[in-house]
């Protein structure tokens, strides 16, 4: 998939209220999607690492990840909507359900990624976005992915690398409920509020403190 450039545009005039999806529903630009495949032999993960514009981006640049859906998990309320899930009212977490063929990528793999674009050490929080509809987890989806996903939790544990103790949940997936469409693939159809968004929220200073600058 070819790397997309992002125009560069003046933001001293851009308002935009510092929350993911504060910006509300703006008019999006056409942008090319991926091709359509075959369901057969594709697999799911679920993570949750905050403002999921923010999560798109890192596994739609790998090979093997046919599509990414920003979306809502781990909650009490049926088909929610944005409002209620950000104001934190329904239990279900902000996440990204990553579509991937097993044979080109391996779930490990999507592990490595994710870890590297979460802090993973601050509780119902990730960056500016405070609540539990922040929380980082990773929703696993059967035995085989609970198991790769504790094992490299373990090894993030035992690795003297944090001095605090990693607080990323795994849990079971739950009902997935795709999030409104102007979420859908933002950093493409609104780049300069994205990257606007992305800056003053602090994520990228955030992820270099915790994982360096080859995060």
């Amino acid at each position: 998939m070819k790397r997309r450039r992002f125009p560069v545009f003046a933001i001293a005039s851009l308002t935009v209220t510092l929350a993911c999806g504060g910006a509300g529903e703006v008019p999006a630009q056409q942008t090319p999607g991926r091709a359509p495949v075959g369901t057969q032999g594709l697999q799911v993960a679920t993570f949750g690492g905050g403002c999921f514009w923010c999560m798109e981006p890192p596994f739609d640049k790998l090979g093997g990840v046919v599509s990414t859906t920003s979306g809502y998990i781990g909650g009490s309320v049926a088909n929610p909507t944005y409002e209620q899930v950000s104001g934190g009212r329904t239990g279900h977490a902000e996440v990204v359900q990553v579509k991937y063929d097993p044979s080109k990528i391996s779930y490990e793999t999507l592990l490595e990624v994710f870890w590297r674009n979460i802090d993973p050490l601050t509780p119902n929080r990730q960056f500016c976005d405070a609540g539990s509809q922040y929380r980082s987890a990773i929703f696993f989806h059967g035995d085989d992915q609970r198991r790769a996903a504790e094992a490299s939790k373990r090894v993030l544990d035992q690795s003297g690398r944090f001095r605090r103790p990693i607080v990323t949940q795994i849990v079971a997936a739950s009902a997935f409920y795709a999030a409104e469409e102007y979420h859908q693939d933002y950093y493409l159809k609104n780049p300069v509020r994205y990257r606007f968004y992305r800056g003053r929220c602090g994520r990228d200073d955030r992820l270099e403190e915790v994982w360096g600058k080859k995060s």
